[in-house]
């Protein structure tokens, strides 16, 4: 798994993978050409478990980006980096009131609904996997859809799209995958909706990646 003979960054993503996306979105939105390397989470037992991936990112997960000499691994600190390298256009606001809902938000997502319905823990979870995942999913948007009522405009904060968009809608794509009812979350689906007409978050989009399946491509 060596660096791009183009000297583009390299970013090992599978196609449905949410925190994968996020960062699809920041290098479309940012115009950042790059390479890609699929690691399919599913094929021999996880490709991301073999040890030549493990070499690229110690925790065996995607996304990771090898960029500008370094290699980063964790979506929210792949955008940060991007966001301060290449500052334009904007994933952060300037007012820090809310680049800090944004933040807030982006957590809420990454780190209170996302890891409790990913591939590793439903695999654990067994033959309730669905529930499970509808659970959380379901749980998270209860308090998300409180939240945006009060910092939503056009998008997630205010009427620029930000790092908090990013990871809302790789969210409800997972929501419609576990069959999670959206109805209760006006706010969640309207700015999804808007945020689905950008070209960034389609072209980003899992069915239109390298690694997608024939049955699955758009």
């Amino acid at each position: 798994m060596a660096s791009s003979p183009s000297g583009k960054p390299v970013l090992y993503s599978y196609f449905r993978s949410s925190c994968s996306w996020r960062v699809r979105i920041a290098l479309a939105l940012k115009g950042i050409t790059y390479d890609q390397v699929p690691v399919n989470l599913l094929k021999d037992g996880g490709q991301q478990l073999a040890a030549e991936f493990q070499v690229v990112n110690p925790m065996q997960q995607v996304p990771a980006l090898k960029i500008d000499g370094i290699t980063l691994s964790q979506s929210l600190a792949i955008i940060e980096y991007l966001e301060e390298t290449r500052p334009n256009p904007r994933l952060l606001p300037q007012d820090q009131k809310k680049r800090a809902q944004v933040r807030m938000i982006s957590d809420h997502i990454v780190s209170g609904i996302q890891p409790l319905q990913n591939l590793a823990v439903l695999q654990r979870v067994g033959e309730k996997k669905l529930e499970w995942a509808q659970h959380y999913i379901t749980n998270g948007f209860q308090a998300l859809e409180q939240i945006l009522k009060n910092t939503a405009g056009r998008y997630c904060v205010g009427d620029e799209v930000s790092m908090a968009d990013l990871c809302l809608v790789p969210q409800v794509y997972n929501a419609e995958r576990y069959k999670v009812d959206l109805a209760p979350y006006p706010t969640i689906t309207r700015i999804n909706k808007t945020l689905l007409e950008l070209e960034a978050f389609q072209v980003s989009h899992p069915t239109k990646q390298p690694d997608t399946p024939a049955e699955l491509r758009a």
